[in-house]
């Protein structure tokens, strides 16, 4: 449906040969394609509604040197909303701490009542971006109650958002808060990790010779300067493929 690429590091490592290689995979994702750089709280985010592999404008941006510390990438494969800018991930919210939240999701919301109340205050139309804009309000309730979250506050209600949203739903997702890089999978064989040296790799799939692992199941983790910082809930709610493929079909039909 989509693919996830996410780097966190201790050190801006150069990122070209990966991004093209995981860019080049957009013949089977012609949808859309986008990049998050992260300066602090303020974001680059480079996106565009066409293929990846197509784009004049990617292609002439991977001629020239590509270094980041943590970044987030996504090519789209479209199942809900039209394809253009504001459906095209990743997506950047601020919650009223002025942090900043990116997400990118390869996966479908087939049934969350928790989101459905969200879906006039986004700008697009992807159950990705309701993601988000659900976690940010949650976010946005505790601050209510104290100025600011710590990491753990902010890491313990992530896996609460996770563990509630999880239940009938795929959901691989990437997600950065400034700070931590949280990585979560539920699909089995659809999330890899690479260690090299001080730099993890997230990938949908593997990327180059090295040795990649599947990213743990059904388990949010959280990541900051490349090192693992944070392990939630076992939640046991695991999505297959057959439910995938059938869901999809029946709204299919249901839209026809």
């Amino acid at each position: 449906m989509c693919e996830l690429f996410g780097v966190t590091s201790q050190n801006k490592v150069k990122l070209n040969e990966l991004l093209s290689e995981f860019f080049s995979h957009g013949i089977d994702h012609p949808n859309g394609w986008g990049m998050a750089f992260f300066y602090g709280n303020a974001v680059s985010l480079e996106k565009q509604p066409e293929a990846s592999h197509k784009s004049v404008y990617l292609k002439q941006r991977l001629q020239f040197k590509v270094e980041a510390d943590n970044m987030i990438a996504h090519i789209r494969l479209a199942t809900r909303g039209n394809i253009n800018y504001e459906n095209t991930h990743p997506f950047v919210m601020r919650d009223n701490s002025n942090r900043t939240w990116t997400l990118a999701h390869n996966g479908t919301i087939f049934d969350c009542a928790l989101l459905n109340p969200f879906v006039h205050s986004q700008q697009g139309q992807t159950d990705s971006e309701r993601i988000l804009v659900y976690i940010v309000s949650r976010i946005n309730r505790e601050l209510e109650k104290k100025k600011d979250l710590s990491e753990q506050e902010r890491f313990n209600l992530i896996d609460e958002i996770f563990c509630e949203i999880t239940p009938e739903n795929k959901m691989n997702i990437l997600l950065f808060d400034g700070e931590l890089m949280y990585v979560h999978t539920n699909y089995k064989n659809s999330l890899y990790r690479c260690y090299k040296g001080a730099t993890v790799i997230i990938s949908t799939r593997p990327l180059d010779c090295h040795t990649w692992e599947n990213v743990p199941m059904n388990t949010l983790i959280a990541y900051q300067a490349g090192k693992q910082v944070y392990k939630g809930t076992n939640h046991k709610n695991e999505f297959f493929e057959t439910e995938e493929k059938m869901r999809l079909l029946f709204l299919d039909f249901a839209n026809l």
